[in-house]
């Protein structure tokens, strides 16, 4: 059968069809998942905080592969976690395990022999087991002090073979046992950056405004100072802004709009006048030492592009663009 020429007789229509039929079942599947979960959860929650070690993950095939994102999702959220396969396991891996960890065992039919033949050595061990399966019958599921039902009526595959309803329900129930244990462990935004320094929200949450002010060759100078070379200060800066100081505080601050502004409305001898008669006296300012993510905030509440960072002697050490990410 040429699988090419079959596609192209789809409609978009049929095509959209097909994938809003996928959607609907599993989304249905999830529901159900939802209404039906019992204090068995609850039982593989406390297990999990209970444990003093880490929470080993193993399954094979798809199963492996929801198994890797579940160990993770858990280890970044404040679960120490790995995923083990359980084919390197049965052959010298299970070294790996130590007496205070608990094994999450994945497999939809509980039967799958890789997995299956762990469970001598994990019972010899005295490692508490959770399984996630789909029959609350299998090897899997009756050898496991803790038992998630993932069952489903259908995978949303049209031959009803491939693993696709039953994944998307594993990778689920993994989700909620990592929310469940982040909000038993009140685990924080911070937290979280802890184990993300390299996102987005890592550095938001772990960033300082010292960390990213420009700090090098401020365009300064003195209450003095005219504006004639006020501009050649804030020319050679190339931030569109002169920081004023007496004896090493700021005291005001003059910037290119202030100058556009001044052009117009002071007129006649005004690149004679200092810029204690121009600047715009006691600008905002910040310490270094506070967080990236509360600086920008500050900055788009008060519909402002610039802070003057200042340290513990209000002494300035840098200028933070609203954009310095």
């Amino acid at each position: 059968m040429n699988h090419s020429s079959h596609a192209l007789r789809l409609s978009d229509d049929a095509i959209l069809q097909s994938a809003r039929t996928t959607l609907d079942t599993q989304a249905n599947a999830l529901t159900g998942l939802s209404q039906r979960l019992s204090n068995e959860f609850s039982q593989a929650v406390k297990m999990i905080l209970a444990t003093s070690g880490r929470v080993i993950v193993c399954g094979m095939g798809k199963s492996g592969l929801i198994g890797k994102k579940i160990a993770a999702t858990l280890a970044s959220t404040g679960t120490p976690s790995f995923f083990l396969h359980p084919g390197e396991a049965f052959h010298g891996d299970l070294g790996m395990i130590q007496k205070e960890d608990l094994v999450l065992l994945i497999s939809y039919s509980g039967e799958t022999e890789e997995v299956i033949r762990l469970l001598p050595s994990l019972s010899n061990f005295g490692n508490p087991l959770i399984a996630i399966a789909g029959n609350p019958s299998s090897t899997l599921a009756t050898h496991s002090q803790c038992f998630l039902n993932i069952a489903v009526d259908r995978e949303a595959c049209p031959n009803n073979l491939a693993p696709t309803t039953s994944t998307t329900l594993t990778a689920a129930i993994g989700d909620a046992l990592a929310v469940a244990l982040m909000e038993c462990r009140d685990f924080q935004p911070q937290d979280f950056a802890r184990f993300h320094p390299g996102g987005s929200l890592g550095r938001k949450l772990l960033t300082r405004v010292k960390d990213l002010m420009h700090k090098d060759n401020l365009p300064t100078c003195a209450p003095s100072m005219p504006l004639s070379d006020a501009i050649s200060v804030m020319t050679t800066g190339r931030m569109g802004v002169v920081l004023i100081e007496d004896e090493k505080r700021i005291v005001g601050i003059f910037t290119d709009g202030d100058l556009r502004r001044a052009l117009l409305t002071k007129g006649g001898d005004i690149m004679s006048k200092s810029m204690a008669e121009l600047m715009t006296a006691n600008p905002k300012t910040i310490h270094e030492s506070v967080m990236i993510v509360e600086a920008e905030e500050r900055m788009i509440n008060e519909k402002i592009t610039l802070l003057v960072v200042v340290d513990d002697s209000d002494s300035v050490v840098g200028l933070l663009e609203i954009y310095d990410r």
